[in-house]
């Protein structure tokens, strides 16, 4: 078994064996605590720019299936875990995980001490690092993850769109024959996604609401949207820094008040800044499937999946303008919000879960009825 070396910013390194590709890569290193899931975590574009480490102690034992992509590859810089399973046992696993990474050229390092890890990303702050399969001299490592970008100021939603716009019909589907998945609502409704990084389930659960859907690459302008006469317009989660996104705020602005608007996450947050709020960096942000959030509107809490490092400081919004409607219990951040005039919300926090419960799948249905009225 090859080794890898995971070393960060800070002079910290850990070793441990090597798995997936015999490649070195670069990025923000944060973790994610689901139990479940981690192909969903592989291929979300939101990960772009990030080495992932995974809490759950073993990861690859059920394999990777196609149907779970929610993406056409994966998107993360790399993966850490405590233990890697060569062997899957899953009746609908078509690749074994170590495969799926491998054929991607995305490197894994197992057996290391990722309890320590986290912990020192918790107490620290989640910092720059380099997984390496190739380079045996740690010092090295840690020189040139001082040199990479910081994510704070990263455009990296530009680095995931779609190259050219297409349409969605697909929509949410049983992954098991003892899964109740309720037959898709008829297509009363036109919706023009913006794809900042736009996973695929969110595009299932918009279809299965009743919605036909464009998704459209992330500068395209405000006009050009309307000019597809939309119902609705929706905008979507994505990777990297939200302030640098000034001309995709830019065309927000524009749309506000034309056609009901609904933004998860980084949608969220660009939605934030339209409206003339900030945004800032967490600590070592929100990646989870088990996240308490409170609905300010009916005061019920909601189990909640999560994968964000930025948020909007809610005391930077007009509370004139906007109504806060969900909290997060854990640390108070500012999880949701909608104009007081127009017909505009959003969410930080990923109600298509994938990996999640589905306690807020409710947010599609609320789109649709302000499209229907």
């Amino acid at each position: 078994m090859n080794s890898a070396i995971l070393a960060l910013e800070d002079g910290t390194v850990f070793e441990g064996k090597s798995f997936g590709a015999p490649a070195e890569r670069a990025g923000e290193v944060v973790f994610n605590t689901a139990l479940t899931g981690y192909q969903e975590v592989f291929t979300d574009p939101s990960y772009s720019g990030q080495i992932v480490i995974l809490t759950n102690p073993q990861i690859g034992n059920y394999g990777t299936s196609s149907e779970d992509n929610e993406a056409t590859r994966p998107y993360i810089e790399g993966l850490a875990v405590r233990e890697f399973s060569p062997i899957a046992s899953n009746w609908r696993s078509d690749t074994g995980a170590n495969v799926f990474l491998q054929k991607h050229g995305i490197p894994v390092i197992s057996d290391l001490d990722t309890r320590g890890l986290v912990r020192h990303l918790r107490t620290r702050g989640v910092m720059r690092g380099v997984l390496s399969a190739v380079e045996s001299q740690a010092g090295k490592l840690v020189e040139r993850a001082r040199a990479i970008p910081a994510m704070a100021g990263l455009d990296l939603a530009s680095r995931v769109t779609t190259a050219e716009p297409y349409t969605w019909t697909k929509p949410a589907e049983a992954c098991s024959p003892s899964e109740i998945v309720a037959a898709p609502a008829e297509p009363r409704f036109h919706v023009v996604a913006y794809d900042y990084g736009i996973k695929r389930n969110i595009l299932r659960r918009l279809v299965q609401t009743g919605c036909r859907v464009t998704v459209v690459p992330a500068l395209t302008s405000a006009e050009d949207v309307l000019a597809l006469q939309p119902d609705g317009i929706f905008l979507s989660n994505g990777p990297g820094d939200p302030e640098p996104l000034q001309t995709e705020v830019a065309n927000i602005r524009k749309l506000i008040g034309k056609k009901p608007v609904f933004g998860i996450c980084l949608g969220h947050q660009l939605l934030g800044l339209a409206f003339g709020g900030r945004t800032y960096k967490l600590k070592f942000g929100h990646r989870g499937a088990n996240h308490p959030v409170r609905n300010e509107l009916t005061r019920r809490v909601e189990i909640t999946s999560h994968n964000h490092g930025f948020a909007v400081d809610p005391g930077s919004l007009n509370l004139n303008e906007v109504e806060i409607t969900h909290m997060n219990l854990n640390d108070e951040t500012l999880e949701g919000f909608r104009h007081r005039n127009y017909p505009v919300f959003c969410v930080q926090y990923h109600p298509e879960a994938a990996p999640g419960p589905h306690d807020s799948h409710y947010l599609f249905d609320d789109f649709v009825n302000l499209m229907a009225r």
